[in-house]
């Protein structure tokens, strides 16, 4: 019995595999917004992760009606936060969490007729969670680069600005020597604000658009500055001098948490292995006969 279910399990994924390799292949006609999603960030996408995309692309509206709006909505949200890596877009997400589901369900009931239930969860939770395992990683690295990049960044706005120019056009400035994840997002406030969306506005969408505190210090504080009419650039510097003195304060933190798990590495690995060294060092010096000793 078990070999018969193995074998239609096997036959159903061979018969999938020719199935997604006729669907790729395939000319049709995708709805103007899917077509619009295979587009954007084509450039960045890896040749793996285009051939992912397209396979599930058709799936995509089922898995977006199966999340429901609110879902959708926070998932857009996350994407935007993790600065839509390498070109994904919700339509990207949804065609890959289809493809990863399936394969992790189809790959788990193999192993799960094989007698391998351990691998069969591996698998179960690798097709739950690796749609959204790069949006993960790459939320966290993108707010760890801002936060190195945001003090220096006002160190030189807070320049410019007290050189005489208007902070709009240093923000432009500035912005333009800058690369990275904090200069994308400038640049989008700044296309924002040339389209005719007022400063308070595109910068509340900056605060939004990312998880990282100090770009919510960032925004809070120049939108108190605007209120009450105190000097930018002396707001600045002081706004950089906090975040250093809160990434300092952050650094000494994670240091007296490593030191914890450095004291529990050296008594459950090193300590015992020096011990049986230094053991084994002695009775070989000793030259005495193991065989005696068991009574052998």
């Amino acid at each position: 019995m078990t070999a018969l279910l193995l074998a239609a399990l096997m036959g159903i994924a061979v018969a999938g595999a020719a199935q997604g390799i006729r669907m790729y292949r395939a000319e049709a006609k995708l709805p103007a917004d899917l077509a619009v999603a295979l587009e954007v960030g084509a450039s960045r996408v890896s040749v793996a992760g285009g051939a992912v995309d397209r396979l599930g692309m058709r799936f995509a509206p089922l898995v977006l009606r199966l999340m429901g709006p609110k879902r959708v909505t926070a998932k857009r949200r996350r994407i935007d936060m993790a600065g839509n890596p390498g070109g994904l877009t919700i339509d990207r997400y949804a065609a890959r969490r289809a493809v990863y589901g399936a394969f992790g369900l189809l790959l788990g009931l193999i192993f799960l007729t094989n007698g391998q239930p351990l691998f069969a969860a591996m698998t179960f939770v690798f097709g739950a969670v690796a749609a959204d395992a790069l949006i993960w990683q790459a939320i966290r690295e993108r707010r760890e680069v801002i936060d190195r990049t945001l003090p220096d960044f006002l160190d030189v706005l807070a320049v410019v600005v007290s050189a005489g120019l208007g902070f709009r056009q240093a923000l432009d400035r500035v912005a333009e020597k800058y690369e990275g994840p904090w200069a994308d997002e400038l640049r989008i406030t700044l296309r924002q604000m040339d389209m005719g969306v007022s400063r308070r506005q595109a910068f509340d969408e900056l605060r939004k658009r990312n998880s990282s505190e100090q770009v919510a210090q960032f925004v809070s504080a120049l939108q108190q500055g605007e209120e009450l009419g105190s000097p930018i650039a002396e707001t600045l510097i002081q706004l950089a001098t906090d975040m250093r003195r809160t990434d300092a304060q952050n650094s000494r933190r994670r240091a007296a948490k490593t030191i914890p798990k450095a004291t529990m590495v050296t008594l459950v690995f090193m300590l015992p292995a020096t011990m049986i060294l230094i053991a084994a060092g002695m009775f070989l010096g000793s030259g005495s006969d193991f065989g005696s000793i068991l009574g052998r």
